[in-house]
Formats: structure tokens, sequence, C-alpha cells
């Protein structure tokens, strides 16, 4: 396999010991770095679809030949990640979706959701086909308090190694997720707390007045039977 628009070498070798001729019949662009009578080694470059070639000797008049099927694979080259929403209360629900574009084969491609370093999920693609397509990740989780100090991203790997390319990553850009407390339960401690402190301060003011007239009553009563005693003593009683 070939990365698409990319090159490779390739080698073609024979156990003929004069061969007359030999060489690579291929529809690529196509340079030779190696010429010897049993093996030569050719580049091919700007490799933009799947092709088919053959290596050839001519050895003592027959022909021996060995065919190669060429295939393009598109790395992931972009990965992007969308946080929904990205302001959410701490308990609610958020999503945390990650697309790969153009991406091929889907076979041996891996995406992995991550919180900082922290694994949240990780989904292994299949199939074959070599037509690039579109490779998608949801994941659903409630907001912690703690999401706040982390940043969220996606890796995009695709191990190839089976068909001889080496392992290709991409990640994408980092996401922060803001988390906050709900206001409304705030408010409502609020409330409660000053409900609370008006009922007291509401009963002690209705203690003082209620005081204020038990006090001005009892100071009247007292008043009116000072003066009667005044006057009892200024109208002595007359003797029978």
């Amino acid at each position: 396999m070939v990365k698409s628009g990319g090159s490779g070498v390739i080698n073609c070798s024979t156990n003929c010991t004069h061969p007359s001729k030999g060489g690579l019949e291929t529809s690529l662009d196509t340079i030779v770095l190696q010429d010897y009578p049993q093996w030569k080694l050719f580049m091919i470059f700007n490799v933009s679809q799947n092709s088919s070639m053959r290596c050839y000797f001519w050895c003592s008049g027959k022909l021996g030949s060995k065919r190669l099927n060429i295939g393009v694979f598109y790395p992931p080259k972009q990965v992007l990640l969308k946080l929904q929403p990205t302001r959410v209360a701490v308990g609610s629900p958020f999503t945390i979706e990650c697309r790969v574009p153009s991406v091929a084969p889907l076979e041996g491609l891996t995406v992995t959701l991550l919180r900082s370093t922290e694994v949240l999920h990780s989904q292994t693609f299949e199939g074959t086909a070599l037509s690039p397509q579109e490779a998608m990740v949801t994941y659903s989780a409630e907001a912690q308090l703690e999401d706040s100090s982390h940043n969220f991203s996606c890796q995009a790997k695709m191990d190839l190694r089976s068909r001889g390319v080496k392992v290709v990553d991409s990640v994408s850009d980092s996401q922060a997720l803001e988390v906050f407390e709900p206001v409304q339960d705030n408010w409502m401690v609020i409330i409660v707390v000053v409900s609370v402190l008006l009922f007291l301060v509401t009963s002690v003011l209705l203690c003082f007045v209620f005081g204020q007239q038990g006090n001005h009553r009892r100071r009247g009563i007292h008043e009116v039977q000072a003066a009667w005693m005044r006057l009892r003593g200024t109208h002595p009683a007359q003797p029978a």
C-alpha cells in the first residue's frame, strides 16, 4: 500500500543466471534507481489510485513474471473534535463528537477520545473499502465540576503494519468544557436564608412591640391608682 500522492520502491529480481532482459510494466510514473542483470530497483511516485504492475525477465527465451497490486491508503490528516454544549451545568449531559474525514481503508483505524491523558472511549473500525470516507465517533457523559480543569481531544490512529505501512496518527485541537453549578440552586439557598432571617427579625420586633404595650398598660393602671389615692388624701372621710 502507498499513501495517496506518495511514492514507493519496487524491487524486481530473478534467479535466472543470465537473463536477457527485464523490467517493470506499470502505468505509474517510474524512475530506475538501480539496474543490474538479475535485479532492478524502481521508484513509483505520484500514486493517486489503485494500480497493478508486473515485474518480468526473459530467461533462455522464456518469459517469467510476477504481478503486484498497489493499493492507495488515505491516512487521518484531519481530526475534528466538537463538544455539545461547550457550557454545561454539573450533572447535565454533554456529547463529544469526533470526525475523521477522507480516510481509507477503515481497517486498522482506531479513534480515541481523551480527557487530558485519560481515555474516555475508544473505537476500532472495520472495512477494506479503499475509497475515502468519513469515520465518526460520539460519546455522551455527565459533566463533573473537575471537567473544567481538563482539555478534551481526539486521536485517530491507522495501523496498517500488516500491509507494510507504518503506524500513522493524528490528533485534534484540544477543547475545554465550561462546567458551572446551577444558579437557581444558589438563589434557593439565598431565599431560604433571607426568609429565616426575616422571620426571626419580625418575631423579635413583635415581641418588643407587645412588650412595650404591656408596659404602657401597667404604667397607666399604676398612675390611676396613685391619682385615686391622692384624691382620697385631700378629702378625708366625714365622721358619722
